[in-house]
């Protein structure tokens, strides 16, 4: 089995790669060889020991779908790839509308559509929730500096600014609400979010569609501590029904096929859980599922390779995860060979 993940960016702001290539590692697949396909030749992944067996760069998605579709042609020509597991979402659609492509190769995906990649997006989230009878922050979509100066009529001060793909600030007045604005908007583009700021505890939950409206699994846990990115940097699985009545809800109505990863605010003031996003992959947590007793990554190979997987039914509470910083060593001979060749076998 030649699994191919992307995503091996393990920093402050962790892509899910890593952790993803761990959960396979203990799925109890024979002869697994780990692909690691990196933008950058810095990924701390690629130097890591006993996480991929050979890592390629390949092009950026804004290179275009042709140049990204020939690399992973030529990867493929050399490794005969199994399955390809793209973990982030700025890249996602370029891989979902390869898919039929890759399939052709006999390079098998589990991704969702594009309908169900929009239908969820930032952008979507509030119509999609009322639309279902789910809690949800309202917000409003902001392309010009112009659009903050509705924020006073349409909130109240604190909002949280958010990019179309990544990241999220706390702005608690206009001169802080431009500055994230600008900054976001030069990193990921427009729209921004501006949404209403629910003060509370933050829950996520990871879970699994299997492409007919059923959750395979979904494990949640309540974060311990949160960095000042508003990543998770340790959580603690718990038992609330709640959340996985609401995840439940959304694989069905959205009928998602892949992973996903739910994000909750709990309000002080209410107790009730609103939905911050649904982010269209596997979190840089999942590695905690397995360790829960639900393996996601590894089941959603075998549902792409046509396995009938029961769905999980419960999971450990109270198994906690704490991330750490870790300096890796190496050569800079390596440095040098992902970087002039854009191959580094075996992590030497």
């Amino acid at each position: 089995m030649k699994i191919a993940v992307t995503g091996l960016n393990a920093t402050d702001n962790p892509g899910p790669g890593i952790p993803v290539m761990r959960s396979l590692q203990e799925g109890g697949f024979e002869d697994l060889k780990l692909i690691g396909l990196i933008y950058d030749s810095l990924e701390p992944g690629i130097y890591m020991d006993n996480a991929a067996d050979v890592c390629y760069q390949i092009p950026y998605p804004s290179s275009g779908l042709d140049s990204l579709y020939e690399r992973i042609a030529h990867i493929h020509s050399i490794e005969k790839i199994d399955m390809l597991i793209p973990t982030l979402d700025s890249e996602l659609y370029g891989f979902v509308k390869l898919e039929s492509r890759l399939n052709a190769l006999g390079i098998k995906t589990f991704l969702p559509t594009l309908d169900q990649l929009n239908i969820r997006g930032k952008d979507k989230l509030l119509g999609f929730c009322k639309a279902n009878g789910i809690h949800v922050p309202k917000n409003t979509l902001a392309t010009s500096i112009q659009d903050l100066y509705s924020i006073p009529s349409d909130f109240t001060y604190p909002v949280v600014i958010k990019g179309i793909f990544y990241e999220a600030y706390i702005a608690h007045n206009f001169e802080e609400a431009t500055g994230f604005f600008k900054k976001l908007a030069n990193k990921w583009g427009y729209p921004i979010i501006i949404q209403e700021y629910i003060k509370g505890s933050e829950y996520n939950v990871v879970a699994l569609g299997d492409g007919e409206g059923g959750m395979t699994g979904a494990v949640p846990m309540k974060k311990l501590y949160i960095t000042d990115k508003g990543k998770g940097w340790s959580g603690v699985t718990i038992t609330e029904p709640a959340l996985l009545e609401i995840s439940q809800k959304v694989i069905s109505k959205i009928s998602w096929k892949s992973g996903m990863e739910l994000e909750f605010m709990k309000s002080e003031t209410t107790g009730e859980y609103y939905l911050l996003e649904i982010n269209p992959r596997f979190p840089a947590w999942v590695y905690l599922a397995p360790g829960a007793g639900q393996n996601l990554p590894a089941a959603m190979v075998k549902m792409a390779f046509g396995e009938k997987i029961k769905p999980f039914d419960h999971y450990t509470i109270g198994k906690m995860f704490v991330r750490c910083s870790w300096d890796l060593l190496a050569d800079v001979s390596k440095l040098a060979q992902i970087s002039t060749l854009g191959v580094l076998e075996n992590g030497k």
